[in-house]
């Protein structure tokens, strides 16, 4: 599976952690940045990993700021992008089943390195229900796209 990640300064050693997790996995990574610890835009690191989901260039998306909010919020600007900021394992697999997320989101601050891990690895493991979740998740798109 592709999948693309990126973060800000304040996810970047999350970001570097998870990339390794995911490539041992087996998973080819798209990292799109930060490079390092200095202070940058989180904005731009969720719509550059949004853009590779939205292209079909990377199955999923992977973005890590402090909170995780701001760099969802981001990516969410991008059409076609579902990204859910969990902050548990069971958020995760929600996010995937009903919503059909396409980017799981990451608060550095919020949770710990592991269970930032185990957040991703439930959010990749887990599938979409389809059914009267389909009809929804299709709903959001007719709200209004941003190209």
């Amino acid at each position: 599976m592709t999948i693309s990640i990126g973060s800000d300064h304040a996810g970047f050693v999350y970001k570097e952690a998870i990339e390794t997790m995911l490539v041992k996995a087996g998973h080819d990574v798209i990292d799109v940045g930060t490079i390092d610890a200095a202070s940058v835009d989180y904005a731009d690191y969720g719509v550059a990993a949004a853009r590779l989901v939205q292209s079909g260039k990377a199955e999923f998306g992977v973005v890590i700021c402090g909170s995780g909010i701001g760099i969802e919020i981001a990516a969410n600007k991008v059409n076609g992008i579902r990204a859910a900021n969990c902050v548990t394992v069971e958020m995760a697999q929600l996010a995937r089943m009903h919503n059909n997320a396409n980017v799981v989101a990451i608060g550095a601050r919020l949770v710990s390195l592991d269970l930032a891990k185990e957040i991703v690895n439930a959010f990749l493991d887990s599938a979409f229900e389809g059914g009267r979740h389909a009809a929804r998740v299709e709903k959001i798109h007719t709200l209004g796209d941003i190209p």
